[in-house]
């Protein structure tokens, strides 16, 4: 069935886990004909969650991609785009990829447990992406559930704005609109002073559609106005639409879904996507126009590699128009659908070209050449794991295996570390990387064996400090001459090395002045007092001498590196260790356990949230390099019951006591040399 931009709603559904969003996607799928029955995450059927190791767990780790046509009685169709993605926060990767993708996130919450952790956090990611955002209460007919506490808590947490567009009634056995009507009883009462608080909150955005307000009322607004008026609003975030469901029952489905028709922002309506052209400082915001007509612009937010079609390339359709080559697809969960074009706005794959990679933008003209999306703020993958192939002869399926899984998920990384000879894989958390694991075994029939990765210490100078060397060699040919003068002093924290030149009168002649830098970066690399790179440090050589037949680059390197060593020593050279956010869910009588054993790991906890079930939700600060082995402790500590996720926060020096132990154990080979 053809359709065009306009009637393209792309919505991904989020939250925190257990909020039921996979069970909503199954429900909205069948309510608009594209599912003939609707699955359970119960007995494995859902459309989305189809991976042998969702199936087993019982929850999502991907995210998903469906779509479905909706039709109101008297209204035109529209097609929906939905991506079902998942709620723990160990995999947030696929979860933030999908708002690359869509207007609008659906943030799914459950009636009794109402606002959780992973609710806030995702309100957030959607709100600085300027998506708009919808809350969806769900299980409103559960025998626990108090809609009523969770939209006043939704409104407490995300502020007046959040107002509903329906409410439960009849004990959530159905909904009532209160925005298009403002006749009508809830299970809160009368809807009339919702309706009236939505209209208020709609027309106080724009002035002119306010004055008419004011003078005639709602009924002397057209129907387009207060549309307009309404898309505006959730542009800005000056409203967060809050819609009631029962996803298990049906109840509120199909409303939802006319909300979606009449309310939802279309392609052209939304917020346009922040595409710049070129890099860094240089680059230039540019707009990418919904015309079918202009050169492509698309963005590709999802990569999957299938072991019967190959790679595929999930996109988004910002501009132009994407015509079949071999293989061009709609997704259905698993399943792949063969289509003839994918119009602006509308989401598709591309199969078997092996060049595609997460973020790439797609393009038919040079024109567009250099255009890429801003990028999505993804944590940084701390939790690390050595891997080593558990069978002879698999290193090379192995290593290419890896590759492939960090292809599919933005916060899965591999590293090979050379001086080591070390494979390490980082992810999100110990979950995540057992996932990872497991997938690889099942999908590759590839075994790993694992071992704690080395902790990435870096090095720094704690003050200003000058240095020189002198570099002389006679080898009976020959020689080798360079002298170098520098002074040395620390940068903020993350700024990285900054080398100046200040040689005056051609004292270090500029042919070799590369060749300091060399030996400079050289000790950056490997460390200066405990074999970890060196980091937020400026160097500038100001002086040194030369010889016009001995100095050649070899005797500036040298020079160079050991002035730089020599101001080290006198700089107050610390180690740094990094620093994680940590969070951890736990049942509430084990928090005394949680937070004490977080208290002898160097831990400053920051504050604990009431969660879902009787769970606490503890966030801290800690060492990295404490947390080796705390998986296994969590597991103890709470009956096997408590989970935990980090993210990279920041380097900070380490105790007197580890520096020492460090320094102790290394041998540096520059005294060596």
């Amino acid at each position: 069935m053809s359709y065009s931009t306009q009637q393209i709603r792309n919505v991904a559904l989020a939250g925190h886990p257990g909020a039921g969003k996979t069970t909503l996607f199954e429900a909205l799928l069948h309510a608009g004909g594209a599912l003939q029955t609707a699955g359970t995450v119960e007995r494995g059927t859902t459309v989305s969650d189809f991976d042998p190791i969702e199936k087993t767990r019982g929850h999502s780790i991907d995210a998903a991609i469906a779509s479905t046509d909706h039709a109101p009685v008297g209204k035109e169709l529209v097609h929906v785009n939905l991506i079902d993605t998942p709620g723990y926060p160990d995999f947030r990767g696929p979860s933030l990829s999908a708002l690359a993708a869509v207007e609008t996130v659906a943030i799914v919450v459950d009636a009794d447990a109402g606002v959780e952790y992973g609710t806030r956090r995702m309100m957030d990611y959607a709100k600085a992406r300027k998506l708009c955002r919808v809350v969806v209460v769900n299980k409103i007919d559960h025998a626990d559930a108090d809609p009523a506490r969770v939209l006043a808590q939704v409104r407490d947490t995300f502020g007046p704005e959040a107002l509903p567009l329906n409410l439960p009634a009849d004990r959530g056995r159905r909904v009532v609109d209160c925005f298009g009507s403002s006749d009508g009883e809830s299970d809160f009462g009368p809807v009339a002073d919702w309706h009236q608080k939505i209209i208020d909150q709609v027309v106080e955005i724009n002035e002119t559609v306010m004055d008419r307000y004011l003078d005639a009322g709602e009924g002397g607004l057209s129907g387009q106005e207060l549309h307009e008026a309404f898309e505006q609003c959730l542009r800005e975030g000056h409203l967060v639409p809050v819609c009631f469901v029962s996803a298990r029952s049906g109840v509120g489905i199909r409303e939802l879904l006319d909300i979606a028709e009449r309310l939802f922002p279309n392609p052209t309506e939304a917020n346009p996507p922040p595409f710049a052209k070129g890099s860094g400082d240089a680059a230039t915001p540019i707009e990418a126009k919904p015309d079918p007509k202009a050169h492509v612009i698309a963005d590709v937010f999802k990569v999957i590699n299938d072991p019967f079609v190959g790679k595929l390339g999930v996109f988004r359709v910002y501009q132009g128009t994407v015509k079949r080559d071999s293989h061009l697809f709609k997704l259905r969960g698993r399943e792949h659908v063969e289509i003839e074009q994918a119009i602006p706005g509308d989401i598709a794959a591309v199969a078997k070209v092996e060049e595609l990679h997460f973020d790439a933008v797609l393009h038919d003209s040079h024109d567009e050449d250099q255009i890429h999306l801003a990028p999505l703020d993804f944590p940084k993958p701390m939790f690390g794991l050595a891997v080593e192939a558990a069978h002879k002869g698999q290193e090379q399926k192995l290593a290419n295996a890896l590759h492939k899984l960090a292809e599919e998920d933005p916060a899965f990384a591999v590293e090979h570390q050379g001086e080591l000879n070390e494979t390490v894989v980082r992810g999100l958390s110990d979950l995540h990387l057992r996932v990872m694991l497991e997938r690889l075994k099942e999908r590759y029939g590839v075994e790993a064996r694992t071992r704690p990765p080395r902790i990435a210490y870096r090095e720094t100078v704690g003050g200003r400090a000058e240095g020189h060397h002198r570099h002389k060699k006679q080898t009976g040919g020959a020689g080798q001459f360079g002298e170098v003068f520098l002074r040395i002093e620390p940068l903020q924290r993350g700024a990285g090395f900054e080398f100046v030149d200040e040689v005056k009168g051609g004292t270090i002649p500029g042919q070799f002045i590369p060749a300091v830098e060399k030996g400079v970066r050289q000790v950056l690399a490997s460390g200066a007092i405990a074999g970890y790179p060196l980091q937020d440090v400026r160097v500038v050589v100001y002086d040194g001498k030369s010889h016009p037949v001995d100095s050649k680059e070899v005797a500036f390197v040298s020079a160079g590196k050991k002035a730089f060593l020599d101001a080290i020593g006198k700089a107050h050279a610390q180690v740094l260790e990094p620093i994680v956010d940590l969070e951890v869910n736990a049942p509430e009588q084990f928090m005394g356990d949680v937070s004490g054993g977080l208290a002898s790991k160097r831990a400053r906890i920051n504050g604990t949230d009431s969660a879902r079930d009787g769970e606490i939700v503890v966030r801290a600060q800690v060492p990295l390099s404490e947390l080796e082995g705390y998986a296994a402790e969590l597991k103890s500590a709470t009956a096997g019951r408590g989970r935990y996720s980090m993210d990279f926060s920041h380097y900070e020096p380490v105790p007197a006591q580890v520096q020492a132990k460090l320094t102790d154990a290394y041998k540096p080979r520059h005294e060596e040399d």
